[in-house]
Formats: structure tokens, C-alpha cells, sequence
């Protein structure tokens, strides 16, 4: 895929959230830094949010470029946060975090910031992980959240990761499908980050191990479509994300795995529900959006199909 010099710059809020932590910072903006010079060009244009100087965990304090609560033209927002996010409490940035999801901003967290984002209420009917550090605490807190034990989860306009080094797979997997696999991978490589996990495993390796085939294109293919279950990609999308013809995508699915490209992209969805419906407390239309679904009926036919009976059963059992 290869780059538009003219599509404008993707804008995107930085909240950093006092005692973050570096890595978490370091491994989510860098590779946007990256990607704007090896592109020779501004594909990303960075805006740091904040009531003040914000400190980290460590020395390193960040200046804001806008206020909590400035109307900003954002595309993305990323709350980073780390130390005891658990006494965070900020009514007002909540209120215009609100505000930033009204106006159609997709907000990320990173570390603990998807818990600010849970508490204010921007999580419900959304998969979502967020660091293991804070996982336990949220789940008793808020039991109907879709939670995962995952790197990162991509739930249509929400993105949420485990923080460390976490966000570098999950930029990876943001810049592969604005810009391409192969850019992506300069942009990856350019951080000695030549093992890029997908984002329900922990290596490559383990992600060719699970399907099955160590081809590029397939690996590159299934990496894209586990980013994004709730909000599919047609068959010429995931093709040009995977660097290769819609035609020649189907041929090696049939080839390797023994079916199309397409039915496998839905088994993954159905598999994902199946984990949603045995893990949640969420009402079955949730759970449809959250893995593609027009509705519940379609979901439940399809589940159906897939599984031999439909999902309000298996939850009954």
C-alpha cells in the first residue's frame, strides 16, 4: 500500500496522566515519531494534553501543548497512566472525555489508562485489557466490562493495551492499517522491534504455531483481522493490508488452511463471542457489535451455524 502524500496528518492527543510510566510513553509515541521520519513527511501530528507540566514515574516530565478540556480538533486520544490510577479522580477530564467521544475522537489507554476511561464510562460494550496490575481490582469494580488478558484490543473506536512494551504492537498494528504492512515493518524494524506480537499472542511464532502456516501474507492477514473483530475489514482491505491480491489471499487460505479468507475471519469473530458470552455479563446485542454483527439476530444465526445451537443456550449452560 503505498503512501498518499495527499492525506493530511492524522491527529492525535497525547494524555499522559501523573506517575505514568516512560515505557508506556516511549513505546506509544515513538513509533509515530518514527513513522513521520521515515515517511519523510507528517503522517502523525502529536498533540500533548494537560493541566499543567505532568510528571512520570521516573525524571521525565511532559509539557502540554492544550489544556484538559480545550475544544481540539483530535482524530485519536491515548491516556497514558501507571502508579495508583485507582485514586485518579477528575471530573472534568472525565466530562471531556465524554465530550471527545460524542464528537467522534476513538480513544486509546495505555497501561492504567484504560481504567480512567472505564470509570468514566466510555468502556461499556467494548472489549478491552489494560496492565495486569490493575485488571483484578477493575473486574471486581465492574464486572460487566469485557475485559481481556491480552496485549492489546482494537474494539472499533476504542484501543486499549497492556502498557511496557505493549504499545509497540499495537501502533504497529495501527500504522499497518493506515499505511501497509510494509511500512508498518520499516517502522518496527526501526526499533530492533523485529518480533512484533499479534495482539491475543505472545510472538510471531506462537501466532504461526496457532494457524497453522508461516506464510507473510497469511500471518500478516490473520494479525490484521484479530485487530479488528468488532469492526470488520472486506476481503480487498485485509488483501492490500497483507500486501497481496484479494484472488491470491483466497488462493493460499484454501491452499493452507482449507478455507477462504472470509469464513475464517468469521470463525474468529464466533470464537471471540464464544469467549465473551463465557467471560461477561454482556447482554447478547453487546456482544454482537463487540464481535462484527449487524444485530443479535444475525449473531445468533450465524452462531448457530458455526456451533449447533444458538449462544442464549450455551450462556443458560
Amino acid at each position: 500500500m503505498p503512501l498518499d502524500p495527499a492525506a493530511r496528518p492524522v491527529r492525535i492527543g497525547i494524555l499522559p496522566i501523573a506517575d505514568f510510566a516512560v515505557m508506556s510513553y516511549a513505546a506509544t509515541v515513538e513509533p509515530l515519531r518514527a513513522a513521520n521520519l521515515l515517511a519523510g513527511r507528517m503522517l502523525y501530528e502529536m498533540v500533548h494534553v494537560g493541566n499543567g507540566p505532568v510528571a512520570s514515574s521516573g525524571a521525565a516530565v511532559v509539557p502540554p501543548d492544550a489544556q484538559v478540556g480545550a475544544a481540539l480538533r483530535l482524530d485519536m486520544l491515548f491516556v497514558i497512566a501507571g502508579g495508583d490510577v485507582g485514586a485518579h479522580d477528575d471530573p472534568a477530564m472525565a466530562r471531556w472525555l465524554a465530550r471527545m467521544a460524542r464528537e467522534g475522537v476513538h480513544l486509546g489507554g495505555v497501561s492504567g489508562g484504560p481504567v480512567i476511561l472505564a470509570r468514566a464510562g466510555l468502556m461499556a460494550g467494548r472489549r478491552m485489557t489494560l496492565h495486569w496490575e490493575y485488571a483484578e481490582a477493575l473486574a471486581e469494580a465492574s464486572p460487566d466490562l469485557a475485559l481481556e488478558r491480552s496485549l492489546y484490543v482494537i474494539d472499533r473506536d476504542r484501543m486499549t493495551c497492556a502498557g511496557g512494551t505493549a504499545p509497540l504492537d499495537m501502533m504497529h498494528a495501527l500504522i499497518a492499517r493506515q499505511h501497509g504492512a510494509a511500512f508498518a515493518r520499516r517502522v518496527s524494524d526501526w526499533f530492533m522491534h523485529t518480533e512484533v506480537r499479534p495482539a491475543i499472542g505472545p510472538q510471531r511464532a506462537g501466532l504461526a504455531e496457532r494457524v497453522g502456516s508461516h506464510t507473510p501474507a497469511i500471518l500478516d492477514a490473520v494479525e490484521v483481522m484479530e485487530s479488528h473483530l468488532a469492526d470488520p475489514l472486506d476481503l480487498s482491505q485485509i488483501a492490500s493490508i497483507a500486501g497481496v491480491s484479494p484472488r491470491q489471499l483466497n488462493r493460499l487460505f484454501t491452499d493452507q488452511l482449507g478455507t477462504p479468507v472470509m469464513r475464517y475471519y468469521r470463525a474468529l469473530r464466533l470464537d471471540r463471542a464464544q469467549s465473551l458470552l463465557r467471560n461477561s455479563a454482556m447482554p447478547l446485542t453487546q456482544i454482537a457489535l463487540a464481535t462484527g454483527f449487524a444485530n443479535s439476530s444475525h449473531f445468533s444465526r450465524a452462531y448457530a451455524a458455526q456451533f449447533g445451537h444458538p449462544p442464549s443456550r450455551y450462556r443458560d449452560a
